[in-house]
């Protein structure tokens, strides 16, 4: 065997493998492993961990995890799932992938359809976060072939089709996840709720679009019935091309209702993202009541309307902004929201109006939209077994109102009247689980003040309707300047206050049944006249009014009071007392809420002695809608057929006889009067109880049978406020 060569100064010396130097090496990395902190060394076991399953499901696609799907979301839902074909889980790369094909989910026993969805092909890329913190899942991309969705409620309104798990679990509102694009090919949506009476059925299609901005256009068309009437549909959304940075999906919506029209347009941040949406709402119809129906709430009916606003969903509100538009004749502007706090609908809405049409407040009170459509005022005037009626019989949806709640805030300028100047209505709607208050309702007329409140409580059968109406100290010039009264030179001035309550859903129906107060004050003041005066009937003064149309001297009110004491839906005067410096005006009868007729009498004696007065009742009949007035009553005639007979048998001079008045008229203590207070109260200005005011009583009700009894009760003021 030759020596190795000897080392050489110029060559390094060559390194000798050692046989342990392996295990060295392995030891020393082990060292350093543990020589890390615990919770390092935790981590990279876990992220090893992820790793090698993100390999394991990347390379078999996830399949072997079909069967342990379908049991666990069999479980989890307590319906049956099932996976007719290919299925597939995995990350790609960070996304998480779901595909499954001929894939079903049973639906709930009672339901209509075997299946609450079923899709011939589901592939989604899903955000893995999203499963574990996000408040809804995130669907990044969503391709359904052949799919349909079955949403339907229970009869009952307890349960729905999309409320998974304990199938006695109270039904939820249904909450999507997000979907970002979505391609959709032979899907369709099937919804059922016969609470609202809605059944619909729409069908959803993708088109590869020609805009390069975007990249698929869903397009989508159905029709349905809501309460008996059908309603179409149609609309497309446009999804950005996933090149395209901060693209938006783009929204365009027309449905249509008979006459009613709603188109919706704008961007959402996803398919089915809505929160953050920026959409503009253009709406209008023939009554806007019937667009509301389909949220199942009940408001009051409009004539003719068209609207506009922006629209976007945020914090779990359904927010409509710069709403602006028109009803009928009158403007509209202000703001709405929508929300469910407590899985309940809540209305939210602050609107105004400049100038309001009197028209357009029929509808609210529960008259015919289209017959005022067509007939302007006079479509409020209605004939019942050939009597005409003007109180709105329309009655209040009564279980619309129960599905909702509502708060408004609305104010008006101006109203647009012929004979009575009305402004600056201000109205507090609140709407509380069936309890519907106006309070405060308030508006100017003639110069004066009225302030409302009216509590409407449907919460039990019937409906109950309480009604406070106050007028405050209105010049008597402005408020009956249509019936003759003079503006100028007039100081009188008038209050009142209405108080009643009665039972049933329609303002004819409360105030048919109720009970209560209503009282009309005159303070001291004069009063000027274009005509007759019913407050002084003598003779020399009625043949000067009528001729010259106007008197020399204006009427010199001491005080007044005009009462009617209300039981079951009749007024009987209580009292009607107007005590001026020549005449004291008495009244006697009453109107009827009932039937709506008039049977009222007025008669004016004189304090001083005349030779010429007529000395008898002028008459008040008829309806609410067509009253008349009598001013040659029968009593007038008998004695004109007196002084005739006595002219005849005696001398000419002998006829004055009849129409002499010795003045005999007692004046009023003003006290009472001024109170508001009950006909047994009045006295006279000696203080002696007046005999000649009515007590409560009306002549005769709709059945031809007398009127309410005399009221007992010693008032001495109208609720204590006079």
């Amino acid at each position: 065997m030759a020596d190795a060569d000897p080392p050489r100064p110029d060559r390094p010396a060559q390194a000798v493998p050692h046989p342990g130097g392996a295990r060295q090496h392995f030891h020393r990395a082990r060292e350093r492993w543990r020589g890390l902190p615990l919770p390092i060394r935790i981590l990279l076991w876990m992220v090893g961990i992820i790793v090698a399953l993100w390999l394991i499901l990347f390379i078999t696609k996830g399949r072997f995890l079909k069967h342990p799907f379908e049991r666990f979301l069999t479980h989890r839902l307590e319906r049956s799932v099932l996976v007719g074909g290919d299925f597939q889980l995995y990350f790609d790369p960070f996304l998480i992938k779901f595909r499954a094909e001929r894939m079903t989910i049973a639906n709930t026993p009672w339901a209509t359809r075997p299946h609450v969805f079923r899709a011939d092909l589901i592939d989604s890329r899903i955000a893995p976060f999203s499963l574990l913190f996000g408040a809804k899942y995130k669907i990044r991309w969503l391709n359904l072939r052949n799919a349909a969705a079955d949403l339907e409620w229970s009869r009952d309104g307890k349960s729905n089709t999309w409320t998974f798990g304990d199938p006695n679990r109270k039904g939820e509102p249904l909450d999507l996840p997000l979907i970002r694009r979505a391609l959709l090919a032979g899907t369709t949506l099937r919804y059922r709720d016969p609470r609202m009476q809605l059944a619909t059925d729409i069908g959803f299609e993708t088109v590869t679009t020609q805009d390069t901005r975007f990249a698929s256009d869903v397009r989508f068309s159905g029709n349905g019935t809501m309460r008996g009437r059908p309603f179409s549909l149609r609309g497309g959304l446009l999804s950005p091309n996933e090149t395209v940075t901060g693209g938006k999906n783009s929204l365009a919506l027309h449905a249509q209702a008979g006459a009613t029209m709603l188109e919706v347009s704008g961007t959402l941040p996803g398919a089915t993202e809505i929160e953050g949406a920026d959409l503009r709402l253009i709406t209008g119809g023939p009554n806007l009541a019937l667009l509301f129906d389909f949220l199942g709430v009940a408001i009051p009916e409009t004539r003719t309307y068209r609207l506009t606003s922006a629209l976007t969903k945020q914090d779990g509100e359904w927010r409509f902004t710069h709403l602006k538009g028109h009803f009928g004749d009158s403007d509209l502007a202000g703001r709405l929201t929508v929300s469910l706090p407590d899985n309940r609908l809540l209305l939210n809405a602050d609107l105004t109006t400049q100038t309001l049409d009197i028209v357009d407040i029929g509808p609210v009170i529960g008259y015919d939209p289209q017959r005022l459509e067509a007939q302007g005022a006079k479509g409020a005037i209605t004939t019942v077994n050939g009597t005409p009626r003007i109180l709105p019989d329309a009655p209040l949806r009564v279980e619309a109102l129960r599905n909702f709640d509502a708060r408004l805030k609305y104010e008006v300028r101006r109203v647009r009247a012929e004979h009575v100047p009305i402004s600056n209505i201000g109205l507090t709607l609140a709407l509380d689980h069936s309890l519907l208050t106006l309070s405060p309702l308030t508006f100017d007329m003639s110069g004066g003040h009225v302030s409302s409140d009216i509590a409407i409580d449907a919460r039990g059968h019937p409906v109950r309707a309480r009604y406070d109406v106050r007028l405050s100290p209105t010049p008597m010039g402005k408020l009956l300047g249509r019936w003759g009264v003079e503006e100028s030179g007039t100081t009188g001035t008038i209050k009142a206050r209405v108080q009643l309550a009665g039972l049933g859903d329609t303002l004819h129906d409360s105030l048919s049944t109720s009970n209560g107060r209503i009282a009309v004050i005159l303070p001291a003041g004069s009063m000027w006249a274009r005509n007759v005066q019913l407050s002084e009937l003598d003779v020399g003064t009625f043949v000067t009014k009528m001729f010259e149309k106007k008197l020399k001297e204006p009427v010199q009110i001491n005080c007044g009071l005009i009462a009617f004491t209300v039981r079951n839906g009749v007024a009987a005067a209580d009292p009607i007392i107007i005590d001026t410096r020549k005449n004291v005006m008495l009244g006697r009868g009453g109107f009827s809420f009932r039937n709506e007729s008039l049977d009222l009498a007025f008669r004016a004696d004189g304090k001083k002695f005349s030779l010429f007065s007529g000395q008898s009742p002028i008459g008040l009949h008829g309806s609410f809608a067509r009253p008349g007035i009598d001013v040659i009553s029968p009593e007038l005639i008998a004695r004109g057929g007196a002084a005739a007979a006595l002219g005849i048998a005696a001398s000419p001079l002998a006829a004055v006889l009849a129409f002499v008045d010795i003045g005999d008229a007692k004046s009023a203590a003003c006290g009472p009067v001024l109170a508001g207070a009950t006909a047994t109260a009045q006295r006279t200005k000696s203080g002696k109880p007046r005999d000649d005011v009515g007590r409560g009583t009306t002549a005769k009700d709709e059945s031809g049978k007398g009127g309410p009894k005399e009221k007992k009760s010693q008032e001495k003021k109208f609720l204590g406020i006079f």
